[in-house]
């Protein structure tokens, strides 16, 4: 049986086995208290009944062959369930207990027996809480959680189980569509529940609690999936540290640490990476019920120039744009509202029609008529019990008819969570309104959603990561001579220059012409810098002896090139290698100075020109290359030429290569010319 095949029996059960004692008690409590509809088995050597539900002493006794069990029994009674369910053709089971990989290197041999045992089984857990299927009435769950039966919404995956019963009791409004707590994750990884939820058409959205990924090529082509079906992926991942890389001689593997690759991943697939709990609600919420945005453009309306303020300064903090209205809308909207209202967006309408439902209704459609990506209504209600909401009411049914007369994107944002009661949260969500909770939270999610959309777009050009080639074996760095050698190869452009002994130095100089660099080489020597093995700008040849002489006492050969400007910027473009992210390019301002500025992106192989184009948008130095106040702006197509030629080699070379360092890569008018190199790859069993 196919492992998808496996896992949409488990979560989607006609029949129901449970193994244990109290635990499988409460699975069957939780069951009957959400209406499962399948039949109930229970197994137990010591028990006559669980739950009111008679018991059978092993697994022979049982009716039928489960589509799911929940085996909450000590590690090794498990292992010996679990193999008696695979013999017999079960197709998946719960494993609640612990004391498996998560308890030390005696775990790690139990879980992979477990492993072992299973088979072609689903196998949730071990160490998990199990699974909630509101969709369909499934409690594979043995504790108290706060969801409700669902027709749509959104799959929550965790690896936590006590962080997937807290969310369970979120008061966000989140129809939860699944909730899977996964636990150890001993037969099935993160990319198997992806592909078996995209399957799923009652399924809005995929949220994901995360401590790591696993298999990264894996989860990286379901999530590509998941972007070309339009299903948004919604990640909260902890544990931002370093993996521990080995030690690294490039200024990019000192910059390339782990939680920037998973950024990068992320930005690449489309996910929405959320920093707190409450972002994670809100997108998820919003990404559920709206969906991914259009564009980058955003309207606000509210009957408070403190909330309009608001709304701007968070817009413009998160790089979300708030265009104005269009004439006819300004003029319309200024005869509605009156002379002493200035009509802009965001908009403050005032108090002037507050509880007036034609005046706000037509107010919200012509305001909804300038066709922003979303439009924002700030509303907070009284929320204690016995409070007169007509007023709010009204306002929020003109929203609604607004809505459904103009075919327009519009959310509903009180500025603080708990002034968006629950009656108005459940009124909203019914009429089609998301009902977003604290301004910040809310616009974090429209700009998640924003990008998003725009991955969505582009779909069909993303790529899915490569998987990570072995590399064992010896490392060798190439000289600066060598690694640039190499590069050029691959339509690197370089400087004219020639290697030499000292006593040459001088007169290479002269033949190149003046102005030069002399450098030492080495292939020791990953930053000359540092060393005192560089000399630029040198205008003659007694200039270039005295340079020689300085270095002469440590080195032997050297590298005298033609020195280049002028300069628009300094690049630096590097690839280092990841044990779980494979090779990743690095991109931004270079130079000496390059980890205390740290204007740098990464970017995961392959990598496309538009890419590429894209990291360079989002730098600082950017700027200087489009020509920073006035000044000489750069060959932008020659930049991502070169950094394509530069991930070409390392695609080229991918089974041997270690990290990769052009810097700088010197950016001019007409040329992006790579003037210093350092090369570290893997030795074959041939070249040792």
């Amino acid at each position: 049986m196919l492992k998808k095949d496996a896992l949409r029996r488990l979560l989607q059960p006609k029949t129901v086995a449970v193994f244990g004692g109290d635990s499988a008690a409460a699975v069957v409590r939780q069951c009957q208290a959400i209406d499962y509809a399948g039949d109930i088995w229970a197994v137990s050597p010591t028990r006559s009944e669980l739950a009111g539900i008679p018991c059978v002493a092993n697994i022979d006794e049982l009716p039928g062959i489960p589509d799911a069990s929940f085996v909450a029994a000590p590690p090794q009674a498990s292992l010996q369930i679990i193999a008696e369910l695979a013999e017999r053709g079960a197709p998946g089971a719960v494993c609640f207990a612990s004391g498996f990989a998560e308890s030390g290197a005696a775990g790690e041999a139990l879980q992979a027996k477990l492993g072992a045992a299973a088979g072609d089984m689903a196998i949730i857990g071990p160490n998990c809480h199990g699974y909630l299927n509101y969709l369909d009435g499934v409690a594979l769950w043995p504790d108290e959680h706060g969801g409700r039966r669902s027709e749509r919404g959104v799959a929550l995956i965790t690896q936590s189980g006590n962080i997937a019963l807290n969310l369970t009791m979120q008061q966000r409004s989140v129809d939860f569509a699944y909730v899977i707590s996964v636990g150890n994750s001993s037969t099935l990884q993160l990319y198997d529940y992806i592909d078996m939820l995209l399957d799923d058409e009652r399924v809005s959205a995929i949220a994901i609690h995360m401590e790591g990924i696993r298999d990264i090529p894996g989860f990286s082509a379901a999530a590509v999936r998941a972007l070309r079906k339009g299903v948004p992926i919604v990640v909260l991942k902890t544990g931002r540290s370093s993996l521990g890389a080995e030690i690294t001689l490039s200024h990019t593997g000192s910059l390339a640490g782990s939680d920037r690759l998973y950024s990068a991943l992320f930005k690449r697939l489309g996910i929405a990476r959320c920093d707190s709990v409450p972002q994670f609600l809100e997108t998820m919420k919003f990404l559920s019920l709206v969906g991914a945005l259009p564009g980058n453009t955003l309207g606000s309306m509210s009957c408070s120039g403190g909330e309009a303020s608001l709304v701007a300064d968070c817009a413009d903090r998160l790089g979300i744009d708030m265009p104005p209205m269009t004439t006819d809308s300004v003029v319309s909207l200024q005869e509605l509202l009156g002379p002493r209202v200035k009509v802009s967006n965001p908009l403050d309408y005032h108090l002037y029609i507050w509880g007036d439902y034609a005046q706000l209704n037509r107010c919200f459609e012509q305001f909804l008529g300038n066709g922003y990506g979303c439009t924002l209504l700030v509303l907070d209600y009284p929320p204690h019990a016995g409070a007169d909401q007509r007023n709010w009411i009204t306002t929020e049914r003109a929203l609604i008819d607004a809505v459904a007369a103009t075919g327009q994107r519009a959310v509903v944002v009180a500025s603080l969570p708990e002034t968006l009661p629950a009656d108005v949260r459940e009124r909203l969500a019914e009429a089609g309104i998301a009902p977003m909770q604290g301004i910040e939270d809310c616009l974090f999610a429209v700009r998640a959603a924003i990008e998003v959309g725009q991955r969505q777009a582009a779909a069909q050009s993303v790529q899915a990561v490569l998987a990570v080639p072995s590399t064992t074996g010896d490392l060798q760095s190439l000289d600066e001579v060598s690694s640039k050698a190499a590069l050029a190869e691959f339509g690197v452009t370089v400087p004219a220059g020639r290697m030499c002994g000292a006593g040459e130095t001088a007169s290479v100089a002269s033949e190149l012409g003046f102005p030069v660099v002399l450098k030492a080489v080495s292939d020791q020597l990953a930053h000359k810098s540092e060393a005192g093995a560089v000399a630029t700008g040198l205008a003659d040849a007694a200039a270039v002896q005295a340079a020689t002489d300085r270095m002469a006492g440590r080195f032997d050969t050297f590298l005298v090139e033609s020195m280049i400007g002028p300069t628009v910027a300094e690049l630096i473009v590097g690839v280092s290698r990841d044990a779980s992210f494979g090779l990743s390019l690095l991109l931004g301002r270079g130079g000496t100075e390059v980890e205390l500025l740290d204007d740098t992106v990464s970017l995961l192989l392959p990598v496309s020109r538009e890419d590429i184009a894209d990291a360079i948008a989002t730098l600082k130095v950017g700027q200087l290359l489009d020509g920073w106040r006035g000044g000489p702006a750069a060959d932008k197509a020659a930049v991502i030429d070169a950094v394509a030629a530069i991930a070409g080699y390392a695609m080229a070379n991918q089974e041997r290569l270690q990290e990769l360092d052009v810097n700088p890569l010197l950016v001019t008018p007409e040329a992006a010319i790579a003037v210093d190199a350092f090369i570290r790859v893997m030795l074959t069993a041939g070249e040792k």
